[in-house]
């Protein structure tokens, strides 16, 4: 690219639009010095975070705001695409057919002849070719672990999830939810031992909590709850409700750090009633 860009240059088609227009903030000679800094590395966190802002949007019913984030996130998916374009690595085009080819791979019952009774059947299917694609890629040479493939990256309350899913596709899962109780009780204790000790040691605090965390990502998923979806959920009802408490306490010209935790306790149980 020699000339400077214009509007009038750019095309008119929403998709080769946005795609020119990346190409060229990256322009080495006319483009946007944030934008041509960037690595995959400095953009990824940014990925993850319009992600959330996707889900964001749909959690509250705001799809003016979902269009907006859906664009942000499609935006990464272009910068991404972009930077590798000029590798000689993929571009665009590259990435919109490998995952149009991997859906259809993916559904032979709509692209082929497999007939699927119902909607568990077709998530055992799916897992099942997910599972050989995992294979093809590490070579085929040996049986790939039931545990490859789970991203690192993932929010860790998600990945255990996501870890335990796996576990149990191979029969290590209890078969009712009693035995995930007690288990969760008995990470308890451990973690009260711990805390109970005459000099605590950090390290295994954590270690113990952690062990609760993944323990009770495991009750949520027995339950057939969303673990990211029910925290979510409690993050929202303690905001509403402290803001009542803080509501309340500024009526009499006071703020948290001026009253005493019982009588904020007892507008927190006030607040219980309301919200």
């Amino acid at each position: 690219m020699s000339e400077r860009p214009s509007i009038e240059s750019l095309p008119k088609e929403p998709l080769k639009r946005l795609l020119a227009v990346m190409a060229w903030l990256r322009d080495r000679r006319h483009g946007c010095p944030w934008d041509i800094d960037q690595t995959f590395r400095t953009i990824a966190p940014y990925t993850i975070e319009e992600a959330y802002e996707v889900a964001d949007a749909i959690e509250r019913d705001d799809l003016p705001g979902l269009k907006e984030e859906l664009g942000d996130l499609l935006l990464q998916v272009v910068y991404h695409s972009q930077m590798a374009r000029e590798t000689g690595a993929f571009d665009f085009d590259d990435v919109a057919a490998a995952i149009a080819d991997k859906m259809v791979d993916r559904h032979p019952h709509v692209f082929g002849d497999l007939r699927i009774a119902d909607a568990e059947a077709q998530t055992v299917s799916w897992e099942a070719r997910k599972a050989a694609e995992r294979a093809k890629k590490a070579g085929g040479a040996e049986p790939t672990g039931t545990l490859d493939g789970v991203a690192r990256a993932l929010p860790a309350l998600l990945r255990a999830e996501k870890i335990q899913k796996r576990a149990a596709r191979v029969g290590f899962d209890w078969t009712s939810i009693g035995p995930v109780i007690d288990k969760i009780e008995e990470e308890l204790g451990e973690l009260r031992a711990e805390l109970d000790a005459g000099k605590p040691d950090h390290g295994r605090i954590e270690d113990e909590l952690g062990d609760v965390l993944f323990a009770l990502a495991n009750l949520a998923r027995h339950c057939k709850v969303d673990p990211e979806a029910a925290l979510r959920s409690t993050n929202d009802k303690f905001e509403r409700r402290f803001r009542y408490v803080e509501q309340q306490l500024a009526l009499d010209g006071r703020k948290p750090a001026e009253a005493t935790l019982e009588e904020m306790e007892a507008l927190w149980q006030n607040a219980k009633t309301k919200a």
